[in-house]
């Protein structure tokens, strides 16, 4: 390095060349740090409010409510039982059997849904002349209302002016009322409401996988079913895990084509969940029932979809 003036190096130089020009301060980074985390939770304190007006705090108070029994008479005041309503509650029979109705629910809709939904997916994904027109055919269902879907399947299976009797077939008794059929015919309502929407989903996966790797398989010689199983549901993977986790949470929260159809019968066959909590707060009018139950809903519903993530999500492949 070069001096100047006997020894003086360079840089020194320079140094002395901007003596009496003052840097502005900055402010030191953990004072920074602290101002961005109070602007982000300033930002985020809107969002904040109305999750605990209706979110946080109708749980809290669910729970709160479920530690009393309500009288038996109106105008009577609520008696604090502690958790022992919580113990009945969860462990009666009319519970159980109603957990179990929507458990089997869930398994009647959901896997039914994705194969249907994906079925069609990979039908409309083909290069073929006018396949528009299917594509739009296959999501219109996405548009249709629960209560449209249940009134329209509701006529289909009227034992007077239905489907079924045009057809020649006038089951004894009507489905609806049948206890066997019952729950099946609200399933078959409830998949294809939501067929649309699985349609949706599973093609933007489809067209999300390259071309370029079902060519290079085709080239090597894979068959269609190879393709299939080896590379199409592997990258579809990640769309069929979500489709998964939404369509066991709608399952436990199915209410409006139960009450529409059936009213949780015949012989309380269809009496899930929701529809169960339903029926405690407004035909008993026993609060206290029917908030055990809603938090006892809200407990199953997240243990099912924390577990559906922490094993469901191993068999995920995220492809690049």
């Amino acid at each position: 390095m070069s001096t100047i003036d006997g020894g003086a190096t360079l840089g020194e130089t320079r140094s002395s060349a901007v003596v009496g020009v003052e840097e502005p301060k900055r402010p030191p980074r953990s004072r920074r740090r602290m101002r961005e985390i109070g602007l982000a939770y300033l930002l985020l304190l809107p969002s904040l409010v109305i999750f605990g007006v209706f979110i946080f705090y109708p749980f809290l108070r669910n729970f709160y409510l479920g530690f009393y029994r309500t009288p038996p008479f109106p105008g009577l005041p609520m008696r604090y039982v502690g958790f022992d309503q919580y113990r009945d509650v969860l462990t009666s029979t009319d519970f159980l059997d109603s957990v179990k109705t929507t458990v089997l629910f869930m398994i009647m809709t959901v896997p039914a849904g994705i194969a249907l939904g994906l079925g069609l997916a990979v039908l409309a994904h083909q290069r073929l002349k006018g396949i528009g027109v299917y594509r739009t055919i296959f999501s219109s269902t996405v548009a249709t209302s629960v209560a449209v879907a249940s009134v329209i399947f509701g006529t289909l299976f009227n034992p007077v002016v239905g489907l079924l009797p045009w057809l020649g077939v006038n089951p004894r008794p009507p489905i609806l009322d049948n206890p066997q059929w019952a729950l099946p015919a609200v399933a078959l309502v409830t998949i294809w409401q939501t067929l649309g929407l699985t349609f949706i989903l599973m093609s933007s996966g489809l067209q999300a996988i390259p071309d370029e790797i079902h060519e290079a398989a085709r080239v090597d010689g894979a068959g269609a079913g190879t393709r299939f199983w080896k590379i199409t549901i592997p990258l579809l993977s990640p769309t069929i895990f979500f489709a998964v986790v939404i369509g066991g949470i709608f399952a436990f929260q199915t209410f409006g084509q139960i009450d529409l159809l059936t009213q949780g019968g015949p012989l309380k066959k269809t009496n899930v969940l929701t529809y169960f909590v339903y029926r405690t707060l407004r035909t008993e009018n026993n609060d206290g029932k029917a908030a055990v139950l809603a938090v006892a809903l809200f407990t199953i519903t997240m243990t099912l979809t924390l577990v559906q993530m922490r094993f469901l999500e191993r068999r995920v492949h995220y492809g690049r």
